[in-house]
C-alpha cells in the first residue's frame, strides 16, 4: 500500500498539469451531467415492513385519486377576545374561507368546522381541514397563493388564523450564516496550525472541489437512482469535513518530510505513501459506517448513506492525487513563514504540546483512564431514559404559524387533536362491511385513552373505510404510544368477530413505528459496522487489542454524546442556550446517524494517531517512546482536524429547526468527546498500560492477513537517503507556463 501510494504521489507531483486537468475535466463532466439531468424526484419516505406503511399502501389502492400522503392544511380559527366562532359574523368569515380554499384545482376537499363538528366546547376555537391531491412538494404556486389569499382575507376581517399541516409549512434550513461562520472558523484553525495562507487554503479549496464534484454527481444520477435533493445534505457535510481533514494530513506530513531535508517531489511522495495510507483506511472506515446504514432498512437512509459514502471516496481520491499535484506547483508556499524566511527547512524535533501531554499521561495512565471512563460513563447515563419519536410542529419556534396553530388546537380541543390515529378497515372479508366497520368504530371509541372517533368514510366499492380516533394525549406522549400498542394487541378478537381487518396508521402511528424500527435496527447495525471496522483495523495495526480498544472507546464517546443530546433536547438542560423552545423525544434516526457518522470520524482519528505510533514502534521505538513520538507529530494535526469538524457541525446549531439543531449539536459534541477524551486521553493511557502487548498478534493470524504496510516500512530505506538540505530544492518547471512561487502574504 505505502509503496503504491508513494509512486502515485510522485507521479501526481511530476504530472501535476495532467492531474489538475483531469480533475477539472471530471468536474466539467459531472457538472454537464447535472445540468442536463431531469429534475430530482420528491423524497420517497416509504418505510417498508411497518404496519403504518402497509395501511398507506392499502389506502392508495382502495381510494384512487386521493393520495394517502397528499398535502394538507389545518386552518385554525381563534375568535376575538370575548367572542365566539359561532357568532354570525365569524361564521360567515370562516365559511367564506373554506369555500374559497376549496376552489383550487389541486384541492381534494375542504371541510368546514361546522360540518365536521370541529368547534371547541367553549366555541372560541375551530379548525377546517383542506386536503390536496398532490404532495406538498408538488403543490403549484397558484394553489399555495389561493390558500394564502383566503387566509389573509379572513385575518383582515379580524379573525386570528393560524395554519398547520405541510401544505404551507416552512422548509427547514441548514445553518445559514452560522454554517458560514463554522467554515470561517475552520479556515482560522488551519491558518493557526500551519502558519501559512497557502497551507490553510489548500485543504479548503480541494475539499470544496470534492464537494462540488460529489454534489454534481448526485444531481446527475438523481433521477436514475431515485435520489432526492435532500439526499445530498449529509454528503455535503461529511464531504467537506472529511475532505479538509484528509488534505490536512497530507499537507502536514509533506511539511514534516521537507523538514527532514527531502526534496519537494520526494517529500510529496513520502507524504502520500505514509499519511496517504492512513487516509485510505480512515476513509474506508467512514465508507463502511455510511454504507452500513442500509442495514436499517429505510430506503431514504440507505440513499443518504451511500451518497455520503461516495462523497468521502471522492475526498480520499482528491487527497491522494490532487493535493500532491498542487504541491508540485507551489512546493514552498505551504511551508511556514519562519521556514521561508530562514531559507531552508529544518526538522522540528523539540518537545511540543503533544509530546508534553503524552508524557503527562504516560506518568499517570491509571488516573487518566479512570477519569476518562468515569466522565464519559456519567454523561451516558441519560441514554437509559431515551425516548424516540419525530418532533413535529410542537418543536418549532413560537414565531411560526405552525407552532401557534398547534398550541391553539391543544388549548381548544386537547393535545390529542394534533396527532389523530387513522384506522384503515379492509372489510372485503366481512359479510356486512358497514356493520363490521361500525363495530370496529365502537370498539376503538371504548378504548381507554381515546377521546372521540370520527364518522367512517367508505371508498366507492364500499369494501374499505377510513376513520380517525383522537387520543387524550399529545402525539409524542408515551401514553399515546401505549394506546397504539393497546389497540393493536386487542385487534385479533375484534377482527375475528367482524370478519374485517384494520390497521392503525397516520403520522403519529407512523412516527411510533419508525422509532421502533430504527431502535430494533441499532444493535444489528452496530454489530455489522463495528465488526467490519475491527477487521479493517486488524490489517492496519497488526494487533488484536488496538482494534478492540478503538471500538470500546468509540462506544463510550457515542453513548456520552447521545446522553448529552437527551439531557439537552429531551430533559431541557441548557436548551435555552441553544434556542430550543420545546423539549421532547429524540428524533428517531438520531441514534443511527450519530453511531454511523461518529464511528467513521472516530476511526479517522484512531487511524491517524495510532498509525503514527505504530510507525515509530515498527521503526525501533520502545512502546512508551512510540506513544510520545506519535503525539509529537500527530496530536496538533488531530486537534486541528477535530476543531474543524466541530466548527462545521456546530454551524447546524444555528438552524431554526429543532431537528437540525439536534444533529449539529450531537455530531459536534461527539467529536469533542472522541477526539479530546478518548483519543487524546484514553488511548495513550490504555496503550501505556498494555506496553508491547498492545502490538501483539498471533503468528498464525499474522501469516494469513495480507500485508498492507500502512506505517511505510518499505519506504524506510528510501526515506533515509537524503541527509540535509540547506535551501528549498528548486522545482522542475512543468510542461506548461512556468508556475510562479506565491510570495508570503500572511
Amino acid at each position: 500500500m505505502a509503496t503504491f501510494l508513494h509512486r502515485l504521489g510522485r507521479l501526481a507531483f511530476r504530472r501535476r498539469w495532467s492531474f489538475l486537468l483531469l480533475w477539472v475535466a471530471v468536474l466539467a463532466a459531472v457538472g454537464f451531467g447535472a445540468a442536463s439531468a431531469p429534475a430530482a424526484p420528491d423524497d420517497q419516505n416509504s418505510m417498508p415492513g411497518i404496519e403504518s406503511q402497509k395501511a398507506f399502501d392499502l389506502m392508495e389502492q382502495r381510494f384512487p385519486g386521493a393520495a394517502a400522503d397528499g398535502a394538507s392544511a389545518r386552518i385554525v380559527f381563534i375568535a376575538p377576545t370575548g367572542e365566539k366562532v359561532t357568532a354570525a359574523e365569524n361564521r360567515a368569515v370562516i365559511q367564506k374561507l373554506v369555500t374559497d380554499a376549496g376552489k383550487g384545482a389541486q384541492v381534494a376537499s375542504a371541510v368546514s368546522p361546522f360540518q365536521a363538528q370541529a368547534v371547541s366546547k367553549d366555541a372560541t376555537t375551530a379548525y377546517a381541514t383542506v386536503t390536496f391531491k398532490a404532495k406538498a412538494d408538488d403543490l403549484t404556486d397558484a394553489s399555495k397563493s389561493a390558500l394564502e389569499h383566503a387566509i389573509d382575507t379572513a385575518r383582515a376581517a379580524g379573525m386570528t388564523v393560524e395554519v398547520g399541516g405541510d401544505a404551507l409549512a416552512t422548509q427547514p434550513s441548514a445553518g445559514g450564516a452560522a454554517e458560514a461562520i463554522g467554515i470561517a472558523i475552520a479556515a482560522l484553525v488551519l491558518l493557526i496550525t500551519f502558519g501559512s495562507m497557502a497551507a490553510a487554503g489548500l485543504p479548503l479549496l480541494t475539499a470544496i472541489l470534492g464537494v462540488g464534484i460529489s454534489m454534481a454527481g448526485i444531481m446527475a444520477v438523481a433521477s436514475t437512482f431515485g435520489l432526492s435533493e435532500t439526499t445530498g445534505t449529509l454528503a455535503t457535510m461529511l464531504g467537506l469535513a472529511c475532505g479538509i481533514d484528509y488534505a490536512l494530513f497530507i499537507v502536514s506530513r509533506y511539511r514534516e518530510e521537507r523538514g527532514k531535508g527531502h526534496a519537494p517531489q520526494e517529500a510529496a511522495a513520502l507524504a502520500t505513501g505514509t499519511a496517504g495510507s492512513a487516509v485510505v483506511f480512515a476513509g474506508l472506515t467512514v465508507v463502511i459506517a455510511l454504507a452500513g446504514l442500509s442495514v436499517v432498512g429505510i430506503p431514504m437512509l440507505t440513499k443518504m448513506g451511500l451518497a455520503a459514502a461516495g462523497a468521502v471516496v471522492v475526498g480520499v481520491l482528491i487527497a491522494l492525487t490532487l493535493v500532491p499535484a498542487v504541491l508540485g506547483f507551489w512546493p514552498n508556499a505551504v511551508l511556514s513563514r519562519r521556514t521561508r524566511k530562514r531559507g531552508h527547512a529544518k526538522e522540528d524535533t523539540r518537545n511540543n504540546g503533544g509530546s508534553r501531554w503524552a508524557r503527562f499521561v504516560l506518568r499517570r495512565p491509571v488516573p487518566v483512564l479512570l477519569a476518562a471512563v468515569a466522565g464519559l460513563g456519567t454523561l451516558a447515563i441519560p441514554v437509559m431514559d431515551l425516548q424516540l419519536g419525530m418532533p413535529g410542529d410542537e418543536a418549532k419556534p413560537t414565531s411560526t404559524t405552525e407552532r401557534r396553530a398547534y398550541d391553539a388546537l391543544a388549548d381548544g380541543f386537547g393535545p390529542g387533536f394534533n396527532g389523530p390515529l387513522m384506522m384503515v378497515v379492509d372489510a372485503k372479508g366481512a359479510s356486512d362491511p358497514k356493520a363490521a366497520v361500525a363495530t370496529i368504530e365502537k370498539k376503538i371509541a371504548a378504548t381507554d385513552g381515546v377521546v372521540s372517533v370520527s364518522p367512517a368514510r367508505f371508498n366507492s366499492a364500499g369494501d374499505t373505510a377510513i376513520f380517525t380516533a383522537v387520543p387524550a394525549t399529545s402525539p409524542t406522549d408515551k401514553k399515546t404510544q401505549d394506546l397504539v400498542k393497546t389497540i393493536r394487541s386487542e385487534r385479533p378478537a375484534t377482527e375475528g368477530a367482524t370478519g374485517a381487518e384494520f390497521e392503525v396508521t397516520g403520522t403519529t402511528a407512523l412516527n411510533i413505528d419508525v422509532a421502533e424500527k430504527t431502535q430494533s435496527a441499532l444493535i444489528p447495525y452496530l454489530i455489522v459496522v463495528v465488526g467490519l471496522a475491527i477487521l479493517l483495523l486488524l490489517l492496519v495495526f497488526r494487533s488484536i487489542l488496538v482494534p478492540l480498544k478503538a471500538a470500546l472507546g468509540f462506544l463510550l464517546s457515542v453513548m456520552a454524546a447521545l446522553g448529552s443530546v437527551i439531557a439537552v433536547f429531551q430533559w431541557g438542560w441548557g436548551a435555552s442556550l441553544l434556542g430550543v423552545e420545546t423539549t421532547g423525544p429524540i428524533m428517531s434516526m438520531m441514534p443511527i446517524f450519530l453511531v454511523g457518522i461518529v464511528f467513521g470520524l472516530a476511526m479517522d482519528y484512531e487511524v491517524f494517531l495510532v498509525a503514527r505510533m505504530r510507525e515509530a514502534y515498527v521503526h525501533g521505538d520502545e512502546p512508551k517512546q512510540a506513544i510520545e513520538t506519535g503525539f509529537r507529530y500527530s496530536a496538533r494535526v488531530v486537534v486541528a482536524a477535530a476543531l474543524i469538524m466541530m466548527a462545521v457541525f456546530s454551524g447546524f446549531i444555528g438552524a431554526g429547526e429543532s431537528m437540525i439543531k439536534m444533529i449539529g449539536f450531537g455530531l459536534a459534541i461527539a467529536v469533542l468527546f472522541d477526539a479530546f477524551i478518548v483519543r487524546m486521553a484514553l488511548v495513550p493511557a490504555v496503550l501505556a498500560l498494555l506496553g508491547k502487548a498492545a502490538w501483539w498478534m498471533p503468528r498464525w493470524l499474522d501469516r494469513i492477513l495480507p500485508k498492507v504496510d500502512v506505517e511505510g516500512e518499505a519506504l524506510t530505506h528510501r526515506a533515509t537517503q537524503p541527509a540535509t538540505a540547506t535551501a528549498p530544492t528548486p522545482v522542475p518547471p512543468p510542461p506548461g507556463p512556468t508556475p510562479v512561487l506565491v510570495p508570503d502574504r500572511d
